[in-house]
């Protein structure tokens, strides 16, 4: 198909949910993608931070393949060595005691809420069910994960809206205490602010966080949908935090490409699911596993993490140094680019027609490239960004 074929069929048969950019991907490798015109792109998106190792890996399709010519599905009634030995592997790297395997990052963390009020109930009955999460923070767009998500503009159109949930800022430890209250259940984080531009929390608040969440025996829960799973230079970002909370949400990178997510507790909420509680038809698909594993086996390998930080560091550098950036903010090759006058989106859009794929954040760039970019790729899409920072600065 051209693209214009591509454009027309897509604007007539698909809901205009996304406003897409005027290219249509048909190939990749690496990290660069090839449209279906030929054109390549250095892409420092990584599909939103999911193809964790880059496209058309070949050991992480060889996994893939291998598990399609077995069997690719079968029911959740059933058991499977497939997701067994995920979910063994994943609490031998995390420490983590129990996992529900789902389909998305805000599957994961609607079970996560479920699984906090669950235990609530389990432990006083009702009344004890409010999830405090920070402002400007994104969960997913569900019902309940949409509501989690402290962004009023995001609070639109969907009325009436769940109740439960309660809004500090980030920092505040007034506020989050003051919320903490006899109805709470759990703290909901992002130690990253990914959608609400790229902001790392401060260690001392989550410190201080986590504290109140011991001293008011309330659960802890992490949401790692974007920053697990090496993106940061860790496994998990709580590892630059020194913190082990009682719920971690996983999704994205880990399956490195195809949809996945993951819901892991610690010893005191491991039993609250019983059978009914709480399901998925798709969840832990054999094939979606055996590549979540693969994933999984080659971000923990020695040295992968410190090249991840390494590259992060580097990049970090590079932008900070780029006519007209102003700050650049994040962990690891998890980047938001502040650029003096720029409006993030139509930044985005020039770095497109020049070449680069790069996403936003409000009105910064975010950066989410795969794990396993070589400094080549790096250094080819630098290139043009900062081609078309120039540009934009000689415009002005």
């Amino acid at each position: 198909m051209t693209f214009d074929e591509v454009r027309n069929a897509d604007q007539s048969h698909i809901m205009a949910t996304y406003n897409r950019f005027p290219v249509a991907i048909a190939s990749g490798h690496g990290a660069v993608a090839v449209d279906v015109n030929g054109r390549e792109y250095v892409d420092f998106t990584s599909g939103i931070g999911v193809n964790s190792l880059g496209y058309a890996d070949e050991g992480w399709v060889k996994a893939v393949s291998r598990q399609l010519t077995a069997v690719s599905h079968i029911s959740n009634l059933y058991y499977s060595p497939v997701q067994a030995s995920l979910a063994r592997r994943q609490s031998e790297k995390t420490g983590f005691s129990k996992v529900l395997f789902c389909n998305s990052g805000a599957e994961a963390n609607e079970c996560a809420i479920k699984l906090a009020r669950k235990h609530s109930y389990d432990a006083v009955g009702e009344g004890k069910s409010k999830i405090i999460t920070l402002k400007n923070s994104f969960h997913g767009r569900t019902m309940a994960t949409l509501t989690a998500t402290g962004q009023d503009a995001m609070h639109n159109y969907f009325f009436p809206f769940l109740e439960g949930f309660a809004y500090v800022k980030a920092g505040d430890l007034e506020a989050l205490s003051r919320e903490a209250d006899e109805t709470a259940c759990a703290v909901m984080l992002e130690l990253v602010q990914g959608e609400g531009g790229v902001i790392p929390l401060s260690r001392d608040f989550v410190e201080q966080a986590a504290r109140l969440c011991r001293e008011r025996n309330l659960l802890l829960i992490v949401d790692e949908v974007q920053t697990g799973v090496g993106r940061t230079g860790k496994l998990l970002a709580c590892e630059h935090y020194g913190l082990k909370p009682d719920i971690v949400t996983l999704a994205k990178g880990l399956g490195g490409g195809l949809p996945i997510g993951a819901c892991l507790c610690g010893e005191t909420v491991k039993d609250a699911f019983t059978p009914g509680t709480h399901g998925t038809t798709f969840g832990g698909n054999l094939a979606v596993c055996a590549g979540a594993a693969h994933v999984l086996e080659r971000v923990t390998t020695p040295d992968f993490l410190d090249e991840v930080t390494q590259k992060g560091r580097y990049l970090k550098e590079r932008l900070a140094a780029m006519p007209m950036v102003e700050s650049v903010s994040g962990l690891g090759m998890m980047l938001g680019v502040e650029v003096a006058g720029q409006n993030g989106p139509a930044l985005a859009a020039r770095c497109v027609e020049a070449g680069l794929l790069i996403l936003t954040a409000k009105q910064k760039l975010r950066l989410l490239p795969p794990l396993t970019i070589t400094y080549d790729e790096i250094d080819r899409g630098l290139a043009i960004l900062g081609r078309v920072l120039r540009e934009g600065k000689e415009g002005n």
